[in-house]
């Protein structure tokens, strides 16, 4: 065979434009598996999510600014061919890599947010260029190297699961007592990865590498549905993916008939006494892409065609939903919220997710004063992507808001904070805070960032700016979307939404909803 000569130029152009080209496009499959899901959904609340997740996504393709604000932490898989000779990698494989990484995240016409910090355990100092990459390779046969980019936000990431269990344990067992632990945080409708066998490290690198395939579920049910046989991968597959949408945890953890779109699953030969099974999940802002080097230049991939996209366009709805002045916020006006109502927010709002939290933490056990008074404001869970051009701010929807939990008694005692706005569940701590100080907790969807961005009108940074994007903002904000998800009286949206569904589910009403065919 003869030997193909790759330059590193290639190599870094490629990784560059593929990086761009997943920030702002969903894989098609995606789509077509959500554009059923939406069809399908018979809970409002899960619907809207999935109407803002569809929304979002097409305006993110027409726009080219990124589908959501957490552009990720990126994961390099490459295959490479042994008769592959390498040009110009005088750094090594790794540094060109990162340079595309580099080169993806600054481009100016759509920068991307660096969120990769290069110590984890003590300054953890953002690298300011989101590297370095994660980056797996494989040695096979052949004279060309494939090569597959993903960017993998943090709130699925921090939800994934590693267990060794006894071969004779139930790994459909384990995945239902777990799915309902990591909550609503890695922002459902997405799918799992699941990696069963080989050792430990090697099950959670197969659950990564399995999020890579491209849905097929509908598909597969379509093929159960004739009848036809199906593998024993194949069985379990579907037998997890019915499994866990039973459990009715729904959009956003709203509560609703899809939380999975797919189950993927890797395996590998493992010792005689072990298990080992690694779970991740995959958001709604799934991003990865694939290509194959082979010489001839640098790759650049086809953008899917905009009539892919569902004819759904979400827009606020002024009148089921209330519109609250944040300027004239009161106690009063929080009180009467309710969980699982909708409202659209209006004039300013704060900003500070985890490192700002810590630095108030820090500074009122000094007996610091505040730089800002939160006194009777919101604070939204967010940390932005720099915009450009004539943008107020990029993307910018929620970061995960339990991160916060251990700070909410906190900011409610300590600073008369009036609420807070975030991304999916917040846990009992925070819930008991929130009834004990008469406050209440805002859910904005997760995977709608570029959409959210356009109720803001304006953005200035009022404090801590040396901590880029986790920097305490004050955003000016018009009709906004939330829904209250814990309100005054310590009722969880998050709680009582899935209990619902679950029962509904259960009870039968919903099994002779059809597959369509793919």
């Amino acid at each position: 065979m003869k030997p193909t000569v790759i330059s590193s130029s290639d190599l870094i152009e490629s990784v560059a434009a593929a990086l761009q080209y997943i920030s702002y496009y969903h894989p098609t499959d995606y789509i077509e598996h959500l554009a059923r899901a939406y069809a399908h959904e018979q809970s409002p609340a899960a619907k809207d999510a999935m109407a803002q997740i569809l929304t979002n996504s097409k305006m993110s393709a027409m726009g080219h600014r990124p589908i959501c604000q957490d552009t990720g932490i990126v994961n390099v898989f490459l295959k490479i061919g042994m008769d592959v000779q390498w040009q110009g990698f005088d750094a090594g494989l790794e540094a060109a890599i990162n340079e595309g990484v580099r080169r993806g995240y600054n481009h100016p016409d759509n920068t991307l947010r660096a969120s990769v910090v290069a110590d984890p355990q003590f300054a953890r100092k953002n690298t300011r260029d989101n590297t370095p990459a994660v980056v797996f390779t494989q040695m096979v046969p052949g004279n060309t190297v494939e090569v597959t980019v993903a960017a993998k936000g943090g709130g699925s990431e921090n939800k994934s699961k590693l267990v060794m269990l006894n071969p004779s344990d139930s790994v459909v067992d384990w995945v239902l007592k777990t799915v309902p632990t990591m909550g609503a945080g890695w922002c459902p409708p997405g799918m799992l990865g699941i990696g069963i066998g080989g050792t430990a490290e090697k099950a959670a690198l197969m659950a990564k590498e399995a999020l890579m395939e491209d849905l097929d579920m509908y598909q597969l049910q379509l093929k159960s549905a004739k009848g036809q046989a199906l593998t024993p991968v194949e069985e379990l597959r579907l037998e997890i993916h019915d499994k866990v949408n039973a459990l009715g945890i729904g959009a956003q953890g709203l509560g609703g008939l899809t939380t999975v779109l797919d189950v993927k699953i890797h395996m590998h030969p493992t010792h005689a006494a072990s298990k080992p099974v690694a779970m991740i999940p995959n958001c709604a802002a799934t991003r990865h892409a694939h290509f194959v080097l082979d010489g001839s230049g640098p790759v650049y991939l086809d953008p899917p065609s905009l009539d892919l996209w569902p004819d759904v366009a979400w827009v606020p709805n002024t009148t089921q939903s209330k519109r609250v002045d944040m300027n004239a916020l009161t106690r009063q006006e929080v009180a009467s919220w309710r969980a699982g109502q909708t409202l659209l927010l209006n004039g300013k709002l704060l900003t500070g997710r985890d490192a700002a939290h810590k630095r108030i933490q820090d500074m009122l056990a000094k007996g610091e004063p505040l730089p800002v008074d939160f006194a009777n404001r919101g604070i939204y869970y967010v940390g932005p992507v720099d915009p450009v051009g004539d943008e107020a701010v990029g993307p910018a929807g929620p970061t995960t808001s339990t991160r916060m939990d251990k700070f909410t008694d906190m900011m409610l005692a300590e600073t008369g904070l009036g609420c807070m706005i975030g991304k999916a569940e917040r846990g009992p701590e925070a819930i008991d805070a929130i009834k004990r100080h008469g406050s209440a907790y805002l859910m904005a969807v997760g995977g709608a960032a570029y959409l959210v961005s356009k109720a803001i009108k304006g953005a200035r940074v009022l404090a801590f700016e040396d901590l880029g994007m986790e920097a305490i903002y004050e955003f000016d904000v018009q009709d906004m979307p939330v829904t209250v998800a814990v309100d005054s009286t310590g009722d969880s949206a998050h709680i009582t939404g899935p209990a619902t569904w679950q029962k509904r589910i259960a009870s039968g009403e919903f099994k002779n909803i059809a597959v369509t065919a793919a």
